[in-house]
């Protein structure tokens, strides 16, 4: 797992759309460089989303794709006498975080219902993708009435050892949230995870999205009705691996705001006002979520022209002017070789979820026509595709190092993942169980992992564009899914645009 550190205006002015100019001008020369031809997007959105199945925990299907992966976890949730099989496990470990896991299938369905028409093929993958989530957090807050299932296994014990998932000989503990432990936070997630799939799947599979949608409307009642932190009710269970820094009021309206997006409830627009004030946030992650509600809720502005969305809108434009690399209000650091820069610890993972945010308002700027303003800086909409495509461009390799850091992508990648499953021998190359201290041997070689993680993204590089390629690096080295669930929308948006005429 990945600890972390934690009113429209014309442009039709000329000196306003100088200063515009200028800013593209300026991104162009400080950035781009001199042209080269774009990465293959289409084959990175179809790695981004095979990388899921290399992550799945339970049984695993006759099509499985990543075959040095095997069934694993089977009898988790037996413990507490349920059926908690399925879903995905965080990162490089073998635990499975519901908070972080209910985030990733958020922004991948997100993406779906964003960029669902421009992904071809790859729509049904990333339903495939979602579902696998989504049939595990049913489990979670349907097995047992008045408690939701938040995670399992021991994640102190699992971090001692480096053994395959499907080895597993660490305790399979098994985590909750109640009316007396509530979790508003966890809770509120995995009710925006549901409610975002539900319209994923309303055409695709009716009956399922009904089950998604009204699992989705239970679960945030009682993200409401019971209010509290779970980093205050599981405590080492959960922290300092994915505490929920931010607190709980981010989840709450992040998850109503999904839920008035699939419903059109006006209660849950009313309960997103009763939040009172709104933070301003400069990043947007697994723990704060203030950014992804503000794009979310400016949907309904720009769109559907509903002003009193208007704050919401604002807020996201302000988010926006924070990370512009030019603008006179930005807080965001970029590396010289063009990277947005936020923190030490798993920086990809904040370039993917922003790269997302942006690209999607972006998206919205373009239907309603709109642009906004930086102080003096006017702001259209191709100004933050550029940006949005420098990210991703550096991240497929157009970057200091020529390094793809999605694994499998290009000829240069991460070759030393921090992953135990992608580092340790296969079952098919070594049947014997390796036991908690079996792999570190694998661990602490320089040998290349003998497994490929296909389409893994990894924490990424330094603030100076470096990247040692180090397995005990797991700050630099490590994948997650919410790394590549924010990333799957991006990608879909450029590779319909690099095959348009």
């Amino acid at each position: 797992m990945l600890p972390p550190t934690h009113a429209l205006r014309s442009a039709s002015t000329s000196p306003k759309m100088a200063s515009t100019f200028f800013f593209l001008f300026l991104f162009s020369v400080k950035f781009l460089g001199t042209a080269e031809a774009n990465p293959n997007y289409r084959e990175a959105l179809s790695k981004s989303l095979l990388f899921f199945e290399g992550q799945r925990s339970g049984r695993l299907p006759l099509d499985q794709r990543i075959i040095w992966r095997s069934n694993s976890g089977l009898s988790d949730g037996s413990s507490a006498h349920v059926d908690l099989t399925g879903g995905y496990y965080d990162a490089g470990d073998n635990v499975k975080f519901n908070f972080p896991m209910a985030f990733s299938t958020t922004m991948l369905s997100w993406g779906a219902l964003e960029y669902g028409k421009r992904m071809g093929p790859e729509l049904q993958n990333a339903r495939v993708a979602i579902r696998w989530a989504t049939d595990y957090l049913l489990k979670c807050a349907r097995a047992t009435p008045g408690k939701l299932y938040v995670g399992v296994g021991n994640p102190t014990a699992d971090h001692r050892c480096w053994e395959r998932p499907e080895d597993m000989d660490t305790p399979r503990s098994v985590y909750s949230v109640s009316p007396s432990n509530p979790g508003s936070d966890v809770a509120a997630e995995t009710a925006a995870a549901l409610a975002a799939a539900s319209m994923v799947f309303r055409k695709a599979d009716p009956k399922y999205s009904r089950l998604l949608l009204s699992t989705a409307k239970m679960v945030m009642q009682f993200a409401i009705q019971y209010k509290g932190s779970y980093s205050d009710s599981l405590a080492s269970a959960v922290c300092p691996f994915y505490c929920s820094y931010s607190g709980y009021k981010d989840e709450l309206m992040w998850g109503a705001a999904w839920l008035l997006r699939a419903t059109n409830n006006p209660y849950y627009a009313n309960f997103i006002k009763s939040l009172g004030g709104r933070d301003q946030p400069d990043i947007f992650s697994w723990d704060n979520k203030y950014a992804g509600a503000y794009v979310l809720l400016s949907r309904r502005a720009l769109l559907n022209r509903d002003i009193t969305f208007e704050p919401y809108k604002q807020a996201a434009e302000n988010f926006i002017c924070k990370i512009l690399p030019h603008s006179p209000y930005s807080t965001t650091q970029y590396t010289q070789g063009g990277l947005m820069y936020k923190l030490p610890q798993s920086n990809l993972q904040y370039v993917t979820s922003i790269t997302f945010l942006v690209t999607t308002y972006a998206k919205y700027m373009k239907s309603a026509r709109r642009t906004f303003n930086c102080g003096n800086l006017v702001i259209v909409a191709n100004s933050l595709i550029s940006l949005s495509k420098r990210q991703v461009d550096y991240i497929l390799g157009m970057n200091p190092l020529k390094m793809s850091y999605m694994v499998g992508f290009g000829p240069n990648f991460p070759r030393r993942i921090h992953h135990r499953g992608s580092s340790l021998p296969s079952l098919a190359a070594r049947s014997k169980t390796l036991g908690c201290n079996g792999g570190f041997q694998s661990f602490y070689t320089q040998n290349p992992n003998p497994n490929i993680l296909t389409g893994a993204i990894v924490g990424g590089p330094n603030e100076n564009d470096g990247y040692p390629d180090q397995r005990d690096d797991y700050s630099h080295s490590e994948p997650a899914t919410y790394i590549n669930a924010a990333f799957v929308g991006p990608l879909s948006y450029f590779a319909a645009s690099a095959s348009s005429p």
